[in-house]
């Protein structure tokens, strides 16, 4: 607690307590979202106390505060990950610092394996569950100042805020997909067997990121809105680069831009 609040009180010293509504997490190819942003701070994560570092090609690695509309936001340009060598209190401190400065919202984005064998590359899929396969972000003493100790997983991603972009999607014309997202260690691309068996267990897409923020988001009561840019097909003969994530993560961001804007704007 401590450490989350030295991050706090610096960000809030730098933005004059800017208080932020919806805080963004943008994962691979999709730091461009910033643009859509009315930026009024810039913070990089080494100025602020405690905070790790992103050290994965593609996350630029700040805080930008700003407006989307008349609505005050905050974007994590760059995410940390477990196979970074962090530990899951680390990759997820940003979230508490987040839910500290008063979120309403946590959107979090990243860029997946399809496992659905009707997903196309360049689809975007709307989180609708997840299933874990890295180690639980609460695992040790719990803090009851941030959370219970049993924390409920109901409802994980918000149905409420996903219809609310299912009916924006239509408005737009924007194709979109839903399902289940796993949440693996990495850093390597998953084997054939291994998609085969995220299948078996119900996942239609597969990634490094996301299901521990959203863990430690609901743990602290924040909603959350997530969504998948399929950028591979992983039971095709079709092989895992990062460069090609980087692309196709970037080709669907306008999309997802598009999207995210919109659903800001309605939530308030």
């Amino acid at each position: 607690m401590e450490h989350i609040l030295e991050a706090v009180n610096y960000i809030n010293s730098v933005t004059s307590s800017f208080n932020p509504q919806v805080a963004i997490i943008l994962g691979t190819g999709l730091g461009g979202f910033a643009d859509n942003i009315d930026v009024a701070y810039s913070i990089p994560y080494g100025d602020i106390p405690n905070m790790p570092v992103s050290t994965v090609q593609g996350h630029a690695g700040r805080l930008i505060f700003g407006t989307i509309g008349s609505v005050k936001v905050v974007a994590m340009q760059g995410r940390f990950h477990y196979y970074e060598g962090y530990t899951m209190k680390q990759v997820t401190f940003p979230v508490r610092v987040l839910a500290k400065l008063g979120i309403d919202y946590l959107f979090v984005s990243n860029a997946s394996g399809g496992i659905n064998t009707s997903f196309c590359v360049g689809d975007l899929m709307i989180i609708t569950d997840h299933i874990n396969l890295l180690p639980n972000p609460l695992i040790g003493p719990n803090n009851e100042q941030l959370g219970p100790r049993f924390p409920d997983m109901h409802d994980c991603y918000a149905k409420a805020v996903r219809d609310k972009a299912t009916d924006i999607a239509d408005e737009l014309n924007i194709k979109l997909q839903y399902g289940v997202y796993v949440g693996t260690t990495g850093p390597t691309f998953e084997t054939q067997a291994e998609y085969r068996y995220f299948k078996a267990i119900g996942g239609d897409a597969v990634g490094m990121s996301t299901v521990p923020e959203t863990i430690v988001a609901r743990h602290m009561g924040v909603p959350v809105f997530g969504v998948s840019v399929i950028t591979n097909c992983g039971l095709s003969d079709q092989k895992g680069d990062h460069e090609d994530v980087q692309l196709q993560g970037r080709k669907a961001g306008e999309r997802m831009s598009k999207l995210f804007v919109e659903l800001i704007k309605r939530l308030y």
